[in-house]
Protein backbone atom coordinates (compact mmCIF):
# COMPACT_ATOMS: atom_id res chain seq x y z
CA UNK A 1 0.00 0.00 0.00
CA UNK A 2 2.38 2.69 0.90
CA UNK A 3 4.62 2.21 -2.64
CA UNK A 4 1.38 3.45 -4.29
CA UNK A 5 1.42 6.52 -2.18
CA UNK A 6 3.25 9.58 -2.65
CA UNK A 7 5.96 11.08 -0.40
CA UNK A 8 3.70 13.81 1.11
CA UNK A 9 0.94 11.46 2.16
CA UNK A 10 3.98 8.95 3.36
CA UNK A 11 4.73 12.24 5.75
CA UNK A 12 1.76 13.14 6.69
CA UNK A 13 1.14 9.37 8.03
CA UNK A 14 4.16 8.55 10.06
CA UNK A 15 3.28 12.39 11.54
CA UNK A 16 -0.17 11.55 12.32
CA UNK A 17 0.67 8.25 14.06
CA UNK A 18 3.01 10.18 16.11
CA UNK A 19 0.36 12.39 16.91
CA UNK A 20 -1.83 10.21 18.20
CA UNK A 21 0.80 7.94 20.11
CA UNK A 22 1.84 10.76 21.54
CA UNK A 23 -1.14 12.29 22.37
CA UNK A 24 -2.62 9.01 23.73
CA UNK A 25 0.75 8.51 25.90
CA UNK A 26 1.02 12.12 27.23
CA UNK A 27 -3.26 12.30 27.54
CA UNK A 28 -2.98 9.17 29.90
CA UNK A 29 0.07 10.67 31.83
CA UNK A 30 -1.16 14.21 31.82
CA UNK A 31 -4.54 13.43 33.38
CA UNK A 32 -2.89 10.79 36.09
CA UNK A 33 -0.79 13.44 36.62
CA UNK A 34 -3.47 16.32 37.26
CA UNK A 35 -5.57 14.09 39.08
CA UNK A 36 -3.02 13.17 41.23
CA UNK A 37 -2.43 16.82 42.07
CA UNK A 38 -6.33 17.19 42.44
CA UNK A 39 -6.62 14.68 45.15
CA UNK A 40 -3.54 16.38 46.97
CA UNK A 41 -4.21 19.86 46.69
CA UNK A 42 -7.90 18.46 48.28
CA UNK A 43 -5.90 15.81 50.96
CA UNK A 44 -3.79 19.46 52.25
CA UNK A 45 -7.41 21.79 52.50
CA UNK A 46 -8.87 18.48 54.37
CA UNK A 47 -5.78 18.23 56.41
CA UNK A 48 -5.75 21.84 57.53
CA UNK A 49 -9.42 22.11 57.98
CA UNK A 50 -9.33 19.04 60.37
CA UNK A 51 -6.30 20.59 62.44
CA UNK A 52 -7.93 23.69 62.46
CA UNK A 53 -10.54 21.95 64.16
CA UNK A 54 -8.73 20.02 66.66
CA UNK A 55 -6.72 23.38 68.04
CA UNK A 56 -10.14 24.28 68.36
CA UNK A 57 -11.22 21.21 70.59
CA UNK A 58 -7.77 21.72 72.80
CA UNK A 59 -8.95 25.58 73.05
CA UNK A 60 -12.42 25.30 74.54
CA UNK A 61 -11.24 22.38 76.68
CA UNK A 62 -8.26 24.02 78.15
CA UNK A 63 -9.43 27.35 78.56
CA UNK A 64 -13.14 27.50 77.73
CA UNK A 65 -14.29 25.05 79.84
CA UNK A 66 -12.39 25.94 83.01
CA UNK A 67 -14.20 29.18 82.95
CA UNK A 68 -17.79 27.88 82.48
CA UNK A 69 -17.62 24.68 84.68
CA UNK A 70 -19.53 26.42 87.77
CA UNK A 71 -22.33 27.21 85.79
CA UNK A 72 -23.46 23.83 84.96
CA UNK A 73 -25.80 23.72 88.05
CA UNK A 74 -27.66 26.57 87.32
CA UNK A 75 -27.88 26.36 83.06
CA UNK A 76 -25.92 23.80 80.80
CA UNK A 77 -23.54 25.58 78.63
CA UNK A 78 -22.87 23.50 75.35
CA UNK A 79 -20.32 26.03 74.78
CA UNK A 80 -18.32 24.16 77.29
CA UNK A 81 -18.15 20.77 75.06
CA UNK A 82 -15.69 20.70 72.66
CA UNK A 83 -17.43 18.85 69.81
CA UNK A 84 -20.43 21.52 70.45
CA UNK A 85 -18.08 24.97 69.61
CA UNK A 86 -15.76 22.77 66.58
CA UNK A 87 -19.11 21.75 65.39
CA UNK A 88 -20.94 25.32 65.61
CA UNK A 89 -17.16 27.21 64.44
CA UNK A 90 -17.40 24.78 61.35
CA UNK A 91 -20.86 25.90 60.32
CA UNK A 92 -20.17 29.06 60.84
CA UNK A 93 -17.47 28.68 58.58
CA UNK A 94 -19.82 26.95 55.74
CA UNK A 95 -22.04 30.04 54.90
CA UNK A 96 -19.89 31.06 53.08
CA UNK A 97 -20.65 30.25 49.31
CA UNK A 98 -17.31 28.89 48.74
CA UNK A 99 -17.54 26.09 52.25
CA UNK A 100 -21.16 25.52 51.90
CA UNK A 101 -20.16 22.07 50.39
CA UNK A 102 -17.45 21.37 53.19
CA UNK A 103 -19.28 18.95 56.24
CA UNK A 104 -17.36 18.61 59.95
CA UNK A 105 -18.96 16.15 62.29
CA UNK A 106 -17.34 14.22 65.13
CA UNK A 107 -19.89 11.43 64.79
CA UNK A 108 -20.26 8.79 67.70
CA UNK A 109 -22.05 5.66 68.20
CA UNK A 110 -23.86 6.74 70.85
CA UNK A 111 -24.21 10.97 71.48
CA UNK A 112 -25.43 12.77 73.92
CA UNK A 113 -27.00 15.14 70.83
CA UNK A 114 -28.47 13.21 67.98
CA UNK A 115 -27.49 15.17 65.21
CA UNK A 116 -23.82 13.72 66.03
CA UNK A 117 -24.69 10.03 65.18
CA UNK A 118 -23.00 8.46 63.12
CA UNK A 119 -24.42 6.97 59.92
CA UNK A 120 -23.86 3.05 58.78
CA UNK A 121 -20.16 4.47 56.77
CA UNK A 122 -19.21 6.59 59.84
CA UNK A 123 -19.81 3.79 62.16
CA UNK A 124 -17.67 1.43 60.06
CA UNK A 125 -15.00 4.16 60.53
CA UNK A 126 -15.25 3.95 64.36
CA UNK A 127 -15.51 -0.12 64.22
CA UNK A 128 -12.00 0.40 62.42
CA UNK A 129 -10.20 2.70 64.92
CA UNK A 130 -11.79 0.57 67.52
CA UNK A 131 -10.27 -2.69 66.39
CA UNK A 132 -6.88 -1.46 64.70
CA UNK A 133 -5.34 -0.03 67.84
CA UNK A 134 -2.64 1.96 65.63
CA UNK A 135 -4.89 3.22 63.04
CA UNK A 136 -4.34 7.03 63.58
CA UNK A 137 -6.16 8.08 60.26
CA UNK A 138 -8.68 7.21 57.62
CA UNK A 139 -8.87 9.16 54.26
CA UNK A 140 -10.11 8.44 50.87
CA UNK A 141 -13.23 8.92 48.91
CA UNK A 142 -17.44 8.57 49.47
CA UNK A 143 -19.89 8.59 46.49
CA UNK A 144 -23.23 10.10 47.68
CA UNK A 145 -26.06 11.31 45.68
CA UNK A 146 -24.56 15.28 44.95
CA UNK A 147 -21.40 13.69 43.80
CA UNK A 148 -17.95 12.05 44.83
CA UNK A 149 -16.37 14.05 48.57
CA UNK A 150 -12.87 13.35 49.84
CA UNK A 151 -12.72 12.38 53.91
CA UNK A 152 -10.07 12.34 56.30
CA UNK A 153 -11.38 10.86 59.31
CA UNK A 154 -9.41 10.95 62.94
CA UNK A 155 -10.42 8.59 66.20
CA UNK A 156 -11.54 10.19 69.25
CA UNK A 157 -10.48 8.29 72.81
CA UNK A 158 -11.77 9.16 76.27
CA UNK A 159 -8.67 9.62 78.31
CA UNK A 160 -9.66 12.59 80.41
CA UNK A 161 -12.03 11.11 83.35
CA UNK A 162 -13.33 14.29 83.73
CA UNK A 163 -15.68 13.71 80.96
CA UNK A 164 -17.13 10.82 82.81
CA UNK A 165 -19.02 12.79 84.83
CA UNK A 166 -21.32 13.81 81.65
CA UNK A 167 -21.25 10.47 80.10
CA UNK A 168 -20.69 7.11 82.71
CA UNK A 169 -24.88 7.51 83.82
CA UNK A 170 -27.24 9.88 83.81
CA UNK A 171 -27.28 10.09 87.70
CA UNK A 172 -24.15 11.75 88.11
CA UNK A 173 -24.87 13.79 85.20
CA UNK A 174 -25.68 17.37 85.20
CA UNK A 175 -28.88 17.81 85.95
CA UNK A 176 -29.54 20.90 83.56
CA UNK A 177 -27.85 19.00 80.78
CA UNK A 178 -30.52 16.13 81.54
CA UNK A 179 -32.99 18.59 81.28
CA UNK A 180 -31.13 19.36 77.82
CA UNK A 181 -30.55 16.15 76.28
CA UNK A 182 -33.01 13.85 78.19
CA UNK A 183 -30.98 10.53 79.95
CA UNK A 184 -31.38 8.08 77.01
CA UNK A 185 -28.45 9.13 74.72
CA UNK A 186 -24.55 9.58 75.56
CA UNK A 187 -24.03 7.45 78.76
CA UNK A 188 -21.72 4.51 79.32
CA UNK A 189 -19.24 5.48 78.03
CA UNK A 190 -16.00 4.33 79.35
CA UNK A 191 -12.34 5.92 79.47
CA UNK A 192 -9.69 4.99 76.55
CA UNK A 193 -12.24 3.39 74.44
CA UNK A 194 -12.67 4.98 71.36
CA UNK A 195 -15.68 6.76 71.52
CA UNK A 196 -16.28 8.50 68.54
CA UNK A 197 -14.42 9.66 65.13
CA UNK A 198 -13.65 13.36 64.06
CA UNK A 199 -14.35 13.42 60.51
CA UNK A 200 -13.75 16.33 57.51
CA UNK A 201 -15.11 15.81 54.02
CA UNK A 202 -14.66 18.10 51.09
CA UNK A 203 -16.33 18.26 47.61
CA UNK A 204 -13.91 16.28 45.25
CA UNK A 205 -16.21 16.25 41.88
CA UNK A 206 -15.53 20.01 40.63
CA UNK A 207 -11.92 19.44 41.65
CA UNK A 208 -11.87 16.07 39.47
CA UNK A 209 -13.89 17.98 36.76
CA UNK A 210 -11.62 20.65 36.75
CA UNK A 211 -8.53 18.73 36.62
CA UNK A 212 -9.75 16.57 33.76
CA UNK A 213 -10.99 20.40 32.30
CA UNK A 214 -7.40 21.37 32.19
CA UNK A 215 -5.86 18.03 30.89
CA UNK A 216 -8.37 18.29 27.83
CA UNK A 217 -7.49 21.90 27.42
CA UNK A 218 -3.82 21.27 27.00
CA UNK A 219 -4.16 18.28 24.81
CA UNK A 220 -6.55 20.91 22.62
CA UNK A 221 -3.58 22.99 22.55
CA UNK A 222 -0.83 20.35 21.86
CA UNK A 223 -3.00 18.61 19.44
CA UNK A 224 -3.08 22.04 17.87
CA UNK A 225 0.28 22.94 17.60
CA UNK A 226 1.13 19.42 16.00
CA UNK A 227 -1.67 19.71 13.37
CA UNK A 228 -0.19 22.87 12.39
CA UNK A 229 3.48 21.26 12.54
CA UNK A 230 2.21 18.52 10.02
CA UNK A 231 0.85 21.67 7.87
CA UNK A 232 4.17 23.33 7.96
CA UNK A 233 5.73 20.16 7.09
CA UNK A 234 3.84 19.32 4.19
CA UNK A 235 4.30 23.22 3.02
CA UNK A 236 8.46 22.51 3.52
CA UNK A 237 7.79 19.32 1.65
CA UNK A 238 6.05 20.63 -1.22
CA UNK A 239 8.25 23.75 -1.69
CA UNK A 240 11.73 22.40 -0.92
CA UNK A 241 11.80 18.59 -1.64
CA UNK A 242 8.56 17.81 -4.03
CA UNK A 243 8.24 20.67 -6.16
CA UNK A 244 12.04 20.54 -7.11
CA UNK A 245 11.56 16.66 -7.64
CA UNK A 246 8.71 17.37 -9.80
CA UNK A 247 10.43 19.78 -11.74
CA UNK A 248 13.56 17.65 -12.32
CA UNK A 249 11.31 14.65 -13.22
CA UNK A 250 9.74 16.70 -15.82
CA UNK A 251 12.97 17.85 -17.28
CA UNK A 252 14.16 14.60 -17.14
CA UNK A 253 11.00 12.78 -19.10
CA UNK A 254 11.80 15.95 -21.55
CA UNK A 255 15.13 14.90 -22.02
CA UNK A 256 14.37 11.22 -22.56
CA UNK A 257 11.97 12.46 -25.53
CA UNK A 258 15.18 13.94 -27.44
CA UNK A 259 14.29 17.34 -25.86
CA UNK A 260 18.06 18.27 -25.55
CA UNK A 261 17.15 22.45 -25.33
CA UNK A 262 15.67 21.69 -21.47
CA UNK A 263 17.81 22.62 -18.48
CA UNK A 264 18.53 21.39 -14.96
CA UNK A 265 18.30 24.09 -12.76
CA UNK A 266 20.37 23.84 -9.77
CA UNK A 267 18.85 26.28 -6.98
CA UNK A 268 20.37 25.30 -3.89
CA UNK A 269 23.42 23.59 -2.29
CA UNK A 270 21.59 20.54 -0.56
CA UNK A 271 20.85 17.37 -1.50
CA UNK A 272 18.03 17.85 -4.46
CA UNK A 273 20.35 20.77 -5.48
CA UNK A 274 23.43 17.85 -5.93
CA UNK A 275 20.46 16.09 -7.60
CA UNK A 276 20.07 18.57 -9.56
CA UNK A 277 23.55 18.94 -10.73
CA UNK A 278 24.24 15.21 -11.08
CA UNK A 279 21.51 15.15 -14.07
CA UNK A 280 23.04 18.19 -15.57
CA UNK A 281 26.43 16.06 -16.02
CA UNK A 282 24.59 12.98 -16.94
CA UNK A 283 22.65 15.59 -19.97
CA UNK A 284 26.16 17.10 -21.04
CA UNK A 285 27.00 14.03 -20.83
CA UNK A 286 24.60 12.06 -23.20
CA UNK A 287 24.86 15.06 -25.95
CA UNK A 288 27.95 14.73 -26.08
CA UNK A 289 27.66 10.76 -26.43
CA UNK A 290 24.54 11.23 -28.96
CA UNK A 291 27.45 13.61 -30.63
CA UNK A 292 29.52 11.67 -30.90
CA UNK A 293 27.51 8.58 -32.01
CA UNK A 294 26.38 11.28 -35.05
CA UNK A 295 29.99 12.07 -35.89
CA UNK A 296 30.95 8.11 -36.18
CA UNK A 297 27.65 7.50 -37.96
CA UNK A 298 28.74 9.97 -40.52
CA UNK A 299 31.89 9.38 -40.90
CA UNK A 300 30.39 5.50 -41.59
CA UNK A 301 28.27 7.07 -44.74
CA UNK A 302 31.10 8.76 -46.15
Amino acid sequence: MLKNLKLRQKFTILLVLILVFGLSLSGLSLSSLLRQNAKQEIATNALSLIETMSSLREYTVTQVTPELVDKLETKFLPQTVSAYSAREVFEILRRKPEYKDFFYKEAALNPTSLRDKADSFEADIIKRFTDEKDLKELSGFRSLPGGDIFYIARPLKLIQPACLQCHSTPDVAPKTMIERYGAENGFGWQLNSIIATQIISLPATKVIEKAHKSSFLIILIVSAVFISVVLLVNIFLERQVIGPLKRLTRVAEEVSTGHMDVEFKQTTNDEIGNLAKAFKRMKCSLEMAIKRLKRNTGNKET
